[in-house]
């Protein structure tokens, strides 16, 4: 798969070289295992805000399999709990990304197309999943053992879509910005998702 087909929206030119000159090689060579690219504050925040989430997802991973393997009403309850937990977590972070990341990435890849289309998507698909089951939940006097298993798998569903798109994230989307985000541009996103 060529460069312009991952980021249809920018030229090849302007693929291999960002408006400042810059090469790309940072964010390739990263990927290729030729070291770590050094992430500016904005960036480096946001990143060092997935082990805390992919904590906590483990933990929903865990009840989520026990609920599938003896279906329990009290763990259903349990489950529950944690995942509203776990989205009072997630929330403000998916704001920082969507809020401001994403719409200053866009000026360089493009609005609707390309790895930002991607990873909405997935952000969209993850809460889908959650609030599917939270609505579920809702009514949980009326389900069935069966049925709370049913929904359960709507949250390890959220976890295999999160722990992929972190990845993501962090190996190829916050080395891009790293390399297509003029420095000003860096500053003012590390002031804007403080305020969120």
């Amino acid at each position: 798969m060529g460069i312009t087909t991952i980021l249809p929206a920018i030229s090849y030119t302007d693929a291999i070289t960002d408006r400042r000159g810059l090469g790309m090689e940072g964010c390739m060579s990263s990927m290729k295992g030729n070291g770590p690219i050094i992430l500016s504050k904005g960036l480096k925040r946001l990143k060092e805000e997935h082990p805390p989430l992919l904590a906590m997802l483990e933990e929903l991973l865990h009840i989520t399999n026990k609920m599938e393997e003896t279906p329990d009403r009290a763990l259903f309850e349990k489950l529950t709990e944690h995942v509203r937990n776990f989205c009072s977590k997630l929330d403000p972070h998916s704001k920082r990304e969507e809020g401001v990341l994403f719409r200053m990435m866009e000026q360089y890849l493009g609005k609707g197309t390309g790895p930002i289309a991607v990873m909405e998507y997935e952000h969209d698909q993850a809460k889908s999943c959650i609030k599917a089951f939270l609505r579920a939940a809702e009514g949980i006097e009326h389900l069935t053992e069966k049925e709370m298993a049913e929904h359960s798998g709507l949250i390890k569903k959220a976890y295999y879509t999160l722990t992929q798109h972190f990845s993501k994230e962090e190996n190829v989307l916050f080395p891009m910005a790293e390399n297509l985000l003029t420095e000003d541009e860096k500053d003012e996103l590390y002031i804007e998702i403080q305020q969120i």
